[in-house]
């Protein structure tokens, strides 16, 4: 029903041309102070994104977010009685 969509963290130059990438996919944050901006995208489209985001003029480097595949499950296995 719903697409799997992925993180990915963009590293940026310019912060205003930075705003552009809202028509590429779903800006989360962006952070003025450590240049970054945290793009969400369709899981299928994401290799053919990370190279058009390579290709621009202001970025500097585009990584994968791993967030998704960290464990969230802490509970413990021992049965408190």
């Amino acid at each position: 029903m719903f697409p799997k969509r992925v993180g990915l963290i963009v590293w940026i130059n310019d912060f205003k041309a930075a705003r552009n990438l809202e028509r590429i996919g779903h800006i989360h944050f962006i952070s003025k102070r450590m240049n970054y901006c945290i793009l969400y995208v369709n899981e299928k489209d994401m290799d053919k994104t990370m190279a058009y985001l390579q290709k621009l003029s202001f970025v500097k480097k585009v990584e994968r977010s791993y967030r998704t595949e960290i464990k969230t499950d802490y509970s413990s296995k021992t049965v408190m009685e």
